[in-house]
């Protein structure tokens, strides 16, 4: 591994440190090259406000913003151009879609279905509803990660407005069935939001065959800028939305204020090269993400791989090592960027709550290690990290009393624990 002398400021000292390897891309996705050429003359040169009617500078502007609207964003994903609203990014995109929708049908309809796994916007948006006096399911999952659809059935009432279910979830890779979680909804009469941050550019989707009538996109994920996004909103048959943001009315006045063409310019570049890029991108992560978990598989005993082996996206790998703590693993790995399945909180350490979901043992969700492969990672880097991995889950081990008792043949879970 070649490393990157990185002097780093910060608190008034100065780190001079080798840069990590890069492997954490469900949180965010270096900018590709291209998406930066494609924004910087809309940085410098053509500075207009796109919603400036009178001038040339407003009028190229909006000529590029809708450009980026209709031939890469919509297209993308099978939609209309005037479907795509402009956000800030998926988290504005997804309280945009349930608290506007639920609010706007709130005279008739009072429920609205999610599942336990979303993301903690999804969850927190729908914690909001209910102090507002509206009833939330929040759906289990079965222990693949993936929805039961009977269950999914049954829970629909007639007075529920909107089921929100993610495409690909972000910590453990798995995809639902959204193709057919769109035709029930649409049966019953129900709308069908998807956070499909980690999914859009990476999977082919379509929203008119999958039946979805709102979704989520984000800039960053897709090797875009950030602080941008978008919201698909139908319009046959129409959804019908309250905004959230009040003000000049822009993006048919369901998003107010100026949008960034600069930004929009980049998520429009990102969109169509993940668009022409796609096939190849899959293929590769696939091969890459095989070639990890083989390595660490064939080189450690006790490593579990969370989520459905198969209904997954593979660039996403979650894996827990039983008998390491996840945080001491991580700290180990301090040359390879990666995250923890466990969400530290100010007073504990509290295992991930989409590995509670579902069924993990507490211990084997402390251990877990989310491993992201992107469009930029290489075969060295992919070796480099599964051979550091094994070589410290073996050192740690080797420090642990748990494990030391399992290779004696104790079965843990038969001991009584006392505190002191």
């Amino acid at each position: 591994m070649t490393a990157l002398k990185n002097a780093v400021k910060g608190q008034g000292k100065i780190y001079n440190e080798p840069r990590p390897l890069y492997m954490d891309f469900q949180a965010t996705t270096p900018m590709d090259p291209r998406v930066l050429d494609a924004m910087l003359p809309y940085q410098v040169n053509y500075y207009g406000n796109p919603h400036s009617r009178t001038h040339a500078y407003g009028w190229e502007s909006e000529s590029a913003m809708e450009t980026a609207r209709k031939q890469q964003v919509a297209d993308l994903i099978g939609a209309d151009p005037r479907e795509i609203i402009f956000t800030s990014g998926a988290t504005e995109s997804n309280n945009m879609a349930i608290k506007g929708v639920a609010r706007f049908y709130q005279a008739k309809k009072r429920h609205v279905i999610t599942t336990q796994t979303e993301h903690k916007c999804v969850l927190d948006s729908c914690r909001v509803l209910e102090s507002e006096g509206f009833s939330i399911t929040y759906l289990p999952v079965q222990t693949n990660g993936l929805l039961d659809l009977e269950l999914l059935e049954a829970s629909i009432r007639p007075d529920t407005s909107l089921l929100s279910v993610m495409t690909i979830n972000n910590e453990i890779g798995v995809r639902q069935p959204i193709e057919e979680i769109g035709q029930i909804c649409r049966s019953k009469g129900v709308f069908f939001h998807t956070d499909a941050a980690q999914a859009v550019g990476k999977i082919p989707l379509n929203v008119t065959d999958c039946k979805i009538d709102l979704m989520s996109i984000s800039g960053h994920k897709i090797y875009g800028p950030k602080g941008v996004g978008a919201l698909y909103v139908r319009r046959r048959p129409r959804v019908r939305m309250e905004p959230i943001q009040n003000g000049g009315g822009q993006e048919r006045g369901l998003r107010s204020g100026t949008v960034p063409t600069p930004l929009a310019v980049g998520l429009g570049a990102a969109c169509s090269i993940a668009q022409h890029e796609m096939e190849y991108d899959h293929n590769r992560v696939s091969m890459l993400a095989n070639r990890l978990v083989q390595k660490i598989m064939a080189g450690l005993p006790d490593v579990i791989m969370n989520g459905d082996p198969v209904r997954r996206y593979p660039g996403c790998v979650n894996l827990s090592f039983a008998y390491v703590e996840g945080e001491s693993l991580l700290m180990a790995l301090k040359d390879v960027a990666l995250s923890s399945g466990s969400a530290c909180t100010s007073a504990s350490l509290e295992p991930s709550y989409v590995l509670r979901a579902i069924g993990a043992d507490e211990d084997l969700a402390h251990s877990s290690i989310r491993f992201g492969i992107g469009r930029f990672t290489t075969e060295e880097e992919v070796d480099y990290t599964a051979e550091k991995c094994i070589h410290q889950v073996s050192r740690l081990r080797e420090m642990s009393p748990l494990w030391e008792m399992v290779q004696e043949g104790i079965d843990l879970k038969s001991i009584k624990w006392t505190q002191h």
